[in-house]
Formats: C-alpha cells, sequence, structure tokens
C-alpha cells in the first residue's frame, strides 16, 4: 500500500529503477505461476481422464489415494523444495494424483446422467476463481490478516465433513459442508493471490499448488451442489 501514499517529490532515479526492476520480477513470478496452474490443471484432467475405466479399483484404494494426497500437501513440497527438478515433478504427481482421486465424482455424474455438469461447473469455476483473483489484484485492501481465520474453519469444516462421512450420513449436512467448502476456497483464492501479487512465496510451484487446490476444491463443490440440484 506504500506505494499510493509514496512522494514523489523525493523519488530519485534509482527508487524509480528498483521499483521497475521489482514490479517487472513480481510480473513475472506471476505469469510462472499461472503457466504452472494451467499445466497443473492439464495433468489433473490426464489423471482423471486415463484412470476413468480403472473407477472401481480406484474407489477400493480412495483412503490410500486421499492419504497420499495430504502427505504430498503437508510434507511432500517441503521435502522437494531444495531441488527445483523434484519440486516441480512434486506438483505434477500432486495434480495427476487428485485428478485420480475424483473420478468416482466424475463417473458418478456421469452414470446419473448428468456429465454435463462437469463442464458446466469448471466453465463456473473458471470465472469465479478467475473474477476473485481480478478482485484481489486490484483492491487497495490488505487481505493477509485472513491466513490464521481461514486454515481454522478449514480444519473445521473438515473434522465436520469426517464426522457427517463416518457418523451422521446427513444429506443436509453434506450440503451445508460443500457450500461451506465452495465459500471457504473462494476466500482463500482471494487471500493466495494477493499473497503472491505482494511476493509472498518464493517458489512458483509453492504459488501454483495454492491456487490449484484453491480452484480445485472450488470445482469440486460446485459439480456436487449442481448433482444435488440436479437430482429429484
Amino acid at each position: 500500500m506504500a506505494l499510493y501514499d509514496r512522494d514523489y517529490n523525493n523519488t530519485t532515479a534509482a527508487d524509480i529503477a528498483y521499483e521497475t526492476n521489482v514490479g517487472t520480477a513480481s510480473v513475472t513470478f506471476m505469469k510462472q505461476t499461472y503457466q504452472l496452474l494451467g499445466a497443473s490443471m492439464i495433468s489433473s484432467a490426464l489423471g482423471a481422464y486415463l484412470t476413468m475405466p480403472y473407477v472401481e479399483t480406484i474407489a477400493s484404494f480412495k483412503w490410500f489415494i486421499f492419504g497420499f494426497v495430504m502427505f504430498m500437501a503437508f510434507f511432500g513440497f517441503s521435502m522437494t523444495r531444495r531441488n527445483n527438478f523434484l519440486h516441480l515433478m512434486a506438483l505434477f504427481v500432486f495434480t495427476f494424483a487428485l485428478g485420480v482421486m475424483i473420478v468416482p465424482l466424475l463417473a458418478f455424474t456421469i452414470a446419473k446422467g448428468n456429465g454435463a455438469f462437469i463442464g458446466n461447473a469448471f466453465l463456473m469455476t473458471s470465472v469465479l476463481f478467475g473474477a476473485l483473483s481480478l478482485f484481489a489484484i486490484n483492491s487497495k485492501s490488505d487481505f493477509s490478516s485472513w491466513g490464521k481465520p481461514l486454515f481454522i474453519t478449514f480444519v473445521v469444516i473438515f473434522i465436520a465433513s469426517l464426522v457427517n462421512y463416518f457418523l451422521l450420513h446427513s444429506p443436509i449436512m453434506h450440503i451445508v459442508i460443500t457450500a461451506g467448502i465452495l465459500l471457504l476456497f473462494s476466500l482463500f483464492t482471494i487471500y493466495d493471490t494477493q499473497n503472491i501479487a505482494n511476493g509472498a512465496y518464493d517458489s512458483p510451484v509453492d504459488a501454483a499448488v495454492s491456487l490449484f487446490l484453491d480452484f480445485f476444491n472450488m470445482f469440486t463443490s460446485i459439480l456436487q451442489l449442481l448433482g444435488i440440484m440436479g437430482d429429484d
């Protein structure tokens, strides 16, 4: 925000050159991040497409796949961060695994005759994600304080989803949780995008992971809500 309050009468040529270099580096970083985000989506789509014929096997190993995804999210990228090549490969392995993980959801949607919902959900997610990203980049508000509340909310929703899955089996609770996930990761999109624009990430791979998780969770939430609303 200091950029908007700067006294330009005291600005030197060196200051201007420094800010220009910083701005160029920021744009380059953002460009690399979104390029990796696009590549990650292709990787995830390939994971879903190539393993779709094995949906029953995937359903049998869903908790193993989920465990692998959680391991990568919390530990895997930290382990590969010092090696740029391994870090990049970890991104594609992770996103490929996420594509595999949602195969049962995609197969169920298609089996119900609602295959068009997949394309609709992707389009709706893309529009929402793009609008939120533009808002975060252009907003003069500071969203850096959102991190801790969003993470706490994530933990609460995660626990609630497990309780409902194993104990309650409540369709209404499932709808509430799914809507909560959509709202949560919409806010995460704003938070993560502004952090990337402000240089909070050291690697475009880490930045791409954050944005991909936001997009992925929004997509699956919208797809489930469309399926629920389209099912008598």
